[in-house]
């Protein structure tokens, strides 16, 4: 079974807030990742925040178990931990 992403985001003036849920059968969690415009043109120009944060947990979940993804982050905070982030979503 893949992972189900759950992602509900809201704008907060010039920058996100997103709530997400992930099930897959390592476990559930939830997850609070804020988003700048400046990191949405980093890593998703093209694409909306919803789409971002969903492929940023799916390139996570590839690398860890959801108990592993730290609670609340800025999504910059992946690619400190994983460098290749950038090149990967």
């Amino acid at each position: 079974m893949a992972a189900s992403v759950e992602v509900r985001a809201k704008a907060e003036g010039d920058s996100w807030s997103a709530d997400v849920w992930v099930h897959d059968p390592r476990g559930r969690s939830r997850h609070r990742v804020r988003v700048s415009q400046e990191e949405l043109l980093r890593y998703g120009p093209g694409r909306s925040v919803d789409e971002l944060i969903r492929a940023s947990f799916e390139f996570l979940l590839q690398r860890e178990p959801p108990s592993s993804i730290l609670a609340e982050f800025d999504l910059s905070t992946i690619e400190r931990y994983f460098p290749e982030f950038r090149a990967s979503v």
